[in-house]
């Protein structure tokens, strides 16, 4: 892979780990482990049976937890103080061809999974105002597919992956956004304090 290429590649995992770190850090170690992908000098211990069983169990324990409407919501904020340094540490882990980890990477990375978290945790909050469940497990099974195929996807086509996965997450930040406001409509009209939202 060229430089830009290895970029865009760490850019979309940092943007996967924000909606499941768990998965995407499993994705990688197993990748690795079957010999799909030539993995950089700091990104091999996640081919280590330890993390692949660790991050196995993990990913089916928020396989789970994230389809039950507000446990979700307590496992997005509880999972702010890791998937963020974990989409630092599989930026910089990416570009690091001797293992060192760059600081300029590390706060991309950052910065990029710190985003797409924002985007799905904001998202599942304003959906989780519904009453009913179904919204709630088309978004999650919706997460864990666009996490699965962009993930098959970075490995091939890493600018096709990061583009993909910030266009779905900023879509469904506008759905949810356009999702609050009718709510929000419903509520005043309710209770008579304002006319409906257009």
């Amino acid at each position: 892979m060229t430089e830009a290429q290895l970029f865009a590649l760490g850019l979309a995992l940092a943007a996967l780990s924000g909606i499941r770190a768990y998965l995407t850090v499993f994705g990688i170690g197993l990748a690795g482990y079957l010999g799909w992908l030539d993995l950089p000098p700091a990104l091999q211990v996640t081919s280590s049976a330890w993390v692949l069983g660790t991050a196995g169990v993990l990913t089916l324990i928020e396989f789970c937890a994230d389809k039950i409407p507000g446990v979700d919501s307590g496992w997005d904020l509880l999972h702010t103080l890791l998937r963020v340094p974990v989409g630092a540490f599989l930026t910089a882990a990416t570009l690091s061809p001797d293992g060192h980890l760059s600081g300029s990477a590390l706060l991309a990375g950052a910065g990029v999974a710190l985003a797409t978290h924002a985007m799905k945790a904001g998202t599942r909050a304003v959906i989780n105002a519904s009453p009913e469940p179904l919204s709630n497990w088309t978004a999650s099974l919706g997460e864990d597919g666009l996490s699965i195929g962009g993930l098959a996807l970075a490995f091939s086509h890493p600018w096709w992956a990061l583009t993909l996965v910030l266009a779905v997450m900023a879509s469904a930040a506008l759905i949810a956004f356009w999702i609050a406001r009718h709510v929000i409509g419903g509520v005043r009209r309710m209770i008579g304090g304002g006319p409906a939202v257009p």
